[in-house]
């Protein structure tokens, strides 16, 4: 795994303070993500975890300012350092010319499903030329020449040929590659990954991200993948960011976050990671289920869950704090580097019979 994200003590490529995002339903207002706090340094790879709900894809969406209609930022801010260092451009408030400028040029993103994000009445390669066209300004015929040496560098063959073709011509895993090169045309300083390779098989979601450390390291990208993978995040992120219920949980180095896991719902999700599928014929789930977006808990979200939950959780929100080893959490059970979590009155999974798994 490549080891390009710079010292912490360098100024973080992105930082997102206090991030609140709300979901306008018809009766009230849910908060669905609440007082997030990120920064992202150049070269990184950081995975963003957690079920579906928690928020990561919501939080990723507001630093690309792409929220669905009647889902707002309602709080914070979300920076992103200028290329030459000297400032920071503030993405919360930027009116349509604004973004413009910065989404596509400097952040970027690929998502889950991209025959959605690919127009099919135009050649793949049209598609792509435009981007570079508007993008870096190029000449329609140099814009013809990028787009093929891009389909080229992201691993597609014959790209002269391939220049011509829709995107119904083409397989999932061939249309992602078209989608990434088209992310990464214009150099940006951010990719963002929000499920990317959730719906590819097993081979070709290796190649997609071997396709992507590669890319991160010949334009020095700062990569976020948004995954309920931890194995993905494992191969592929020098750090992870848990999410529940809207809130950050745990943040920390890989490896020291799935050796000793500092909260217990990141406890829980490799309980479940590491369940072998196709070894048993029972999968381990989570017991209970998150509270609902926007409900205002009197303290720790993840209680009624919790098999390490006592009154204190539930009597006051509960802080995301540092400890002493660097890495945040937010539990009251484990506030230094050397505290593990105390023994469990029950199990944080349960198992679920599946019909037709193998023995």
């Amino acid at each position: 795994m490549s080891r390009l994200a710079e010292p912490t003590g360098a100024p973080p490529v992105l930082t997102v303070e206090g991030l609140d995002v709300t979901i306008e339903a018809a009766h009230r207002a849910a908060r669905a993500v609440r007082q997030v706090d990120l920064t992202l340094h150049r070269g990184e790879a950081v995975g963003l975890v957690g079920e579906s709900g928690s928020g990561k894809s919501l939080t990723c969406r507001s630093v690309l300012g792409v929220l669905p209609d009647g889902i707002a930022v309602t709080g914070g801010r979300i920076g992103l350092a200028d290329p030459d260092g000297a400032g920071t451009t503030e993405l919360t408030g930027l009116d349509r010319a604004r973004w413009n400028t910065v989404r596509g040029r400097r952040v970027a993103a690929v998502f889950q499903d991209p025959a959605s994000y690919l127009n099919p009445s135009l050649t793949v390669g049209r598609q792509l030329c435009e981007q570079l066209r508007v993008g870096r300004g190029l000449s329609r015929p140099a814009a013809r020449e990028r787009a093929v040496e891009l389909f080229g560098a992201v691993g597609l063959h014959r790209p002269d040929e391939l220049y011509d073709r829709y995107p119904h011509e083409l397989s999932g895993g061939m249309l992602q590659r078209v989608l990434i090169a088209v992310a990464v045309s214009c150099e940006p300083e951010l990719l963002i990954a929000d499920e990317a390779t959730t719906a590819l098989d097993v081979v070709v979601q290796a190649e997609i991200l071997e396709l992507l450390q590669s890319l991160r390291t010949a334009y020095g990208l700062t990569l976020v993948l948004v995954t309920h993978d931890l194995a993905v995040v494992a191969e592929s992120c020098e750090r992870v960011v848990v999410m529940y219920a809207g809130e950050i949980v745990e943040d920390g180095p890989t490896e020291a976050v799935l050796a000793a896991p500092a909260h217990p719902y990141t406890e829980a999700l490799l309980r479940v990671a590491s369940l072998g599928a196709w070894g048993r014929r029972e999968l381990e789930v989570i017991e209970g289920q998150p509270p609902e977006a926007g409900a205002e808990l009197p303290g720790c979200r993840f209680a009624d869950r919790c098999p390490y939950a006592g009154p204190r959780c539930a009597e006051a929100p509960v802080q995301l704090r540092t400890r002493q080893d660097g890495r945040r959490s937010r539990c009251l059970l484990t506030p230094g580097a050397d505290e593990p979590l105390a023994a469990a009155p029950a199990p944080a999974v349960r198992t679920a019979r599946t019909e037709g798994a193998r023995p």
